[in-house]
């Protein structure tokens, strides 16, 4: 268990991760890539049905994806700091570039 994490916490977080276990172990990334190319491959014809359902398909699958594979969005605002309280950014570094050196092509 991690440092400051409560019990139920850590419940949590192993059902969370035994969820994106299952649903990798799914190969949904796989399945949309196919469909995405049956829809693409110019060679073979398809209907409007077939399209219909290989997009309800698509974006089905990609709402499970996005279970265990969050958008960098999301990804970002689970940044915490110690303890899981709001992280303190304390010290910004600035560097100067000196930019007479530098090469003219």
């Amino acid at each position: 268990m991690k440092k400051g994490q409560s019990l139920a916490q850590r419940h949590k977080h192993e059902r969370q991760e035994s969820l994106r276990e299952l649903l990798s172990r799914q190969k949904h990334v796989e399945k949309v890539i196919d469909n995405v190319n049956k829809i693409e491959d110019l060679d073979q014809e398809i209907n409007k049905d077939d399209v219909a359902r290989l997009k309800i398909g698509i974006e089905t699958r990609m709402k499970l994806i996005n279970k265990y594979l969050p958008d960098l969005k999301a990804v970002d605002m689970e940044v915490t700091g110690e303890n899981g309280n709001a992280l303190i950014i304390q010290a910004i570094g600035i560097k100067g570039v000196d930019a007479s050196n530098r090469d003219t092509k």
